[in-house]
């Protein structure tokens, strides 16, 4: 998946920017400069071009306030990994000292940089941004992200160079990303899984500046492995690691079937697991959760229950995701991983027939119908399957738009109690009815 990444001085307007291009208010908004300070991301396109948008802090070069030093590492680590970066500068206030020095840092980055002037409202003010040519980064783009004025032409350049992924070329080959905490057995995992006593290796170009996938042969098929762990060492970035490790995640997750979360045993169950799992799920791909280092826990025949009974109070909504206790240094059932992925993937790619999702799961949703909202009683007449990687499930309603919730929540336990999506989220589309069951079943004969 593409990178780019949105850099500049504070308050010029970036994440406004990045609201407008994500089509939703992700990033916070305020005058106060500094209001970002951890990386945002949302997924965006353009005629075609696909791509993740990172929203990055106030870019102040050489200052010494610790704040502001963390944010700008942040930010150079945003630019060490994109494909394009988009510069923003504010028209109202001219070029300015700071906007020279970070004009300075994109140039020698050897990265596609595209200058946009914003706050740009009128013509008026859009002639200001010709004063933009003096930090020598090319044409700059006058916009206004308040109102979405120009944001298209450059938008045509920020995409004219990434990469147009053809679906025709897909590789279908199963690609498992191993995902986690930083220390929590990534690298030792993957390595364990490429022994060369037991499988022929070659290494792979991924996407740019991603870690090198590698390829395993399990059982004569072949796996792509997608391994997050590998860090560069840059001497300027002391307090970010994790950001190499967010951005790396990020792309890992849309680029697999299924994602390892890896999980140190020795530190139990933390928010960060929990950010990482929801990601995951976000992007509909299949889930597995590995507790390594189990071979460094005191234990008796109970401590595994406990640990699973603990993660599954933690995460009730996600009882559908499977765990398995490994050690990547002892290889310990580091194969069963492999395994699970490969079921899993198959539980992506499974269709169910219409006549059967209705026989089935019609006569449940009769007996525990949808409660009555605001008057209106509620009723799913048909439902079918639409889609797989990932399973999606079309059902229509009279009144769709008024099903709460918590009844989706209980669909979707009906769903897996009769079907087996271990593993493996699944999404539902409510629809207008266009027809009942019976209907449908009396024009089929």
């Amino acid at each position: 998946m593409n990178l780019v990444a949105i850099v500049g001085r504070p308050n010029v307007g970036k994440s406004t920017l990045f609201n407008r291009l994500v089509g939703e208010r992700s990033a916070i908004v305020e005058s106060e400069p500094g209001v970002t300070r951890d990386r945002l991301y949302g997924k965006s396109d353009w005629n075609g071009k696909h791509f993740i948008l990172i929203d990055t802090g106030g870019f102040i070069p050489g200052s010494e306030n610790t704040m502001e030093r963390a944010i700008r590492e942040q930010a150079m680590i945003a630019i060490d990994e994109a494909d394009a970066i988009i510069f923003v500068c504010d028209g109202r206030d001219g070029v300015t000292p700071f906007d020279n020095d970070i004009a300075s840092i994109l140039r020698t980055s050897k990265k596609d940089v595209v200058l946009v002037v914003n706050k740009c409202d009128n013509n008026e003010q859009i002639n200001y941004a010709h004063e933009f040519y003096s930090l020598g980064l090319d044409e700059p783009f006058a916009v206004s992200a308040l109102n979405g004025k120009n944001t298209g032409d450059f938008l045509d350049e920020v995409t004219k160079n990434l990469k147009d992924y053809d679906p025709d070329e897909e590789d279908i080959r199963l690609k498992i990303a191993v995902v986690g905490r930083p220390n929590a057995g990534k690298s030792s995992l993957t390595n364990a899984l490429l022994g060369r006593d037991r499988m022929i290796v070659t290494d792979i170009p991924g996407t740019t500046r991603d870690a090198i996938d590698s390829i395993v042969r399990f059982h004569g098929e072949e796996i792509v492995l997608i391994d997050t762990a590998g860090l560069r060492k840059k001497s300027q970035i002391r307090d970010n690691i994790e950001m190499y490790s967010t951005l790396r995640t990020s792309r890992a997750i849309e680029r697999c079937d299924v994602a390892v979360v890896m999980l140190d045993a020795t530190r139990g169950f933390e928010d960060q697991d929990k950010k990482i799992i929801n990601q995951i799920n976000d992007a509909r791909k299949g889930i597995i959760v590995a507790v390594n280092k189990w071979d460094l826990v005191e234990k008796d025949e109970k401590t595994a229950d406990q640990f699973t009974k603990n993660f599954y109070d933690e995460m009730q909504t996600f009882s559908w995701v499977p765990l398995t206790y490994i050690s990547a240094i002892t290889k310990q059932r580091i194969t069963k991983v492999i395994e699970m992925a490969k079921v899993i993937k198959e539980k992506r790619s499974f269709r169910i027939k219409t006549s059967e999702l209705n026989e089935v799961l019609l006569a449940e949703l009769d007996k525990t119908p949808p409660p009555a909202v605001r008057g209106y009683d509620l009723r799913i007449n048909y439902i079918t399957q639409v889609s797989t990687e990932p399973p999606v499930f079309a059902f229509f309603a009279n009144h769709p738009q008024l099903i709460p919730d918590s009844y989706k929540r209980f669909i979707e336990r009906v769903l897996r109690k009769h079907f087996d999506f271990e593993g493996t989220p699944v999404s539902f589309i409510f629809r207008k009815k266009n027809q009942t069951w019976e209907e449908h079943r009396s024009n089929k004969q």
